[in-house]
């Protein structure tokens, strides 16, 4: 699969959410999962991110209308990655996710 950078974010609602409990497992390059949440009241392109059963928050409201879109008709697939971790950071700013769009390798 060829990867394309797709966007960059931190993970609103880092501290509110499991963020603290699943910190020590998040390193760089750790993979994460995307799922839309259609039906939050707050955001209906809101797509939560989460390290195996731990929920860490969401792909910030100015950043997931696409994604979300592009989650919502399929066919196109995603890969979310830690890309920065810093404990020194405020709790909101701790950790950055990228996101690749895959695309299959083509032979020419």
């Amino acid at each position: 699969m060829k990867r394309d950078y797709f966007i960059r974010c931190g993970i609103a609602g880092f501290s509110y959410y499991e963020g603290a409990i699943a910190f020590s497992e998040l390193k760089i390059g750790t993979e994460l999962s995307l799922k839309r949440e259609p039906t939050n009241t707050y955001d209906k392109h809101a797509i939560m991110l989460f390290l195996n059963d731990f929920k860490l928050g969401y792909i910030p409201k100015g950043d997931n209308r696409k994604l979300s879109i592009l989650l919502k008709h399929g066919g196109v697939e995603f890969e979310a990655r830690v890309q920065k971790v810093d404990e020194n950071e405020h709790p909101e700013s701790q950790v950055e996710v990228i996101i690749y769009l895959l695309t299959p390798d083509k032979e020419v």
